[in-house]
């Protein structure tokens, strides 16, 4: 099958057809006011016309409302809700289903007690994303290009099919695969030339090396 991987946080034509081209399986749309990649619903829907029916078109939220959500969905009409929150489990299962999106979870890790979280969301969401975890004093949920010790997933097995993220790069990929035995992974700032600046040239790199792995 091989690894599948999915580009975040992208707000302009030029890295959506990068990632298209270069066979990413999920585009991701930020809404969140506090990251340089935030974008409004209707420019989104816009950037994710050429993915319908390519790749799948996801909503990425922050411990959103019920009146975000619904803004959100009926502009972009997403496949799939990322939230990076402190949702539970209930709610993340809520707002699927209000929806009528799946879910993805992601779950910040530093040590092996942090995977525990996984088992509580595994019956609520569709896919797991495991990424490091911010500092406290970070002003954002993820996004800060940190990684945690890839090892702890090593052998791991979960019902729910789950993303690495956090810190990847076209450099580190193959390695961060080996070691973690991902079979998805998530990519935003690693792609980037500046804060929200997505890259294509380094798109394209690190789809190389998905597709090389």
């Amino acid at each position: 099958m091989g690894v599948k991987a999915k580009i975040c946080g992208v707000s302009t034509p030029e890295a959506v057809s990068a990632a298209l081209e270069g066979g990413a399986g999920w585009l991701g749309f930020m809404f969140f006011a506090k990251s340089p990649r935030n974008i409004e619903p209707d420019a989104a829907w816009r950037l994710a016309q050429p993915a319908r029916g390519r790749a799948k078109v996801v909503a990425v939220m922050v411990d959103p409302d019920d009146v975000e959500v619904d803004r959100v969905v009926r502009l972009l009409q997403p496949d799939l809700i990322q939230l990076h929150g402190s949702e539970p489990p209930a709610r993340a299962k809520a707002i699927g289903e209000h929806a009528k999106a799946g879910i993805i979870k992601a779950l910040p890790i530093s040590d092996p007690s942090d995977l525990d979280a996984a088992a509580r969301y595994e019956g609520a969401v569709e896919h797991l994303m495991f990424e490091g975890k911010p500092s406290k004093d970070a002003s954002r949920p993820g996004g800060a290009g940190q990684t945690f010790d890839w090892t702890l997933l090593e052998g791991r097995r979960f019902d729910r099919p789950w993303f690495l993220a956090g810190g990847l790069d076209p450099w580190n990929l193959s390695e961060a695969v080996r070691q973690s035995g991902a079979p998805l992974v998530d990519v935003s700032s690693g792609v980037e030339r500046g804060a929200g600046l997505k890259d294509p040239a380094l798109i394209r790199a690190f789809l190389d090396a998905v597709a090389s792995v």
